[in-house]
């Protein structure tokens, strides 16, 4: 009957000893766990702004980069390019970006151009229709599809045209403009691409 009362301890500081092990053991598993649901630095990496130098880049010409896994096309346009562009506003769809303006065309690119400064085009290069990538075809001269064709952009896998403002022709598969992603410019030579003014 005396050793009961130790026995009785012993029980309990061996399940308090197991308790705190057990507690210990699964806060060590959880952290590593709940680390691994947050996103990786490339993750993060793929989603940031990205830098582009356009001091280098002609008018008359078109680079790429890459934000989000997505290619983003800047355009240096021409004098005749711009024309081009007020020309084709009776053949495109959605001439004003009026449709879905918030989620293809943010507001500072609600112009006539479709950018913030004219001379540069800014847009994702993805067709609306089924997520291709349209070929550029930059310089106007009779083309197949257009005999008329002042400049832009043909998707060949369906058929869907852009002007040299993003803007889809009428009558076309694709049912909107290229997007414009959100961007800045940081100087005169340098875009942000990802991130605007309002971010």
């Amino acid at each position: 009957m005396s050793d009961k009362p130790e026995v009785n301890r012993a029980r309990r500081n061996i399940l308090i000893a197991t308790g705190c092990a057990g507690g210990v053991a699964t806060v060590a598993s959880a952290v590593p766990f709940a680390a691994s649901m947050l996103p990786s630095e490339r993750a993060k990496a793929i989603g940031a702004p990205v830098e582009a130098d356009i001091s280098y880049l002609a008018a008359g010409e078109m680079m790429r980069v890459e934000w989000r896994g997505q290619p983003v096309w800047i355009v240096h346009r021409t004098k005749e390019m711009l024309d081009g562009v007020k020309a084709d506003d009776v053949k495109v769809a959605d001439p004003k970006s009026e449709r879905k303006p918030d989620e293809l065309t943010p507001e500072y690119a609600r112009n006539e151009f479709r950018s913030i400064k004219p001379e540069y085009l800014v847009v994702v290069g993805i067709c609306s229709h089924l997520g291709c990538s349209p070929s550029d075809r930059l310089k106007a001269q009779p083309e197949p599809f257009d005999p008329d064709w002042k400049g832009g952009f043909y998707c060949p896998c369906h058929g869907s045209l852009f002007d040299l403002a993003g803007r889809v022709y009428k009558n076309k598969p694709a049912p909107d403009n290229l997007a414009v992603p959100p961007y800045t410019f940081l100087s005169d030579t340098k875009l942000l691409i990802g991130e605007d003014k309002k971010a």
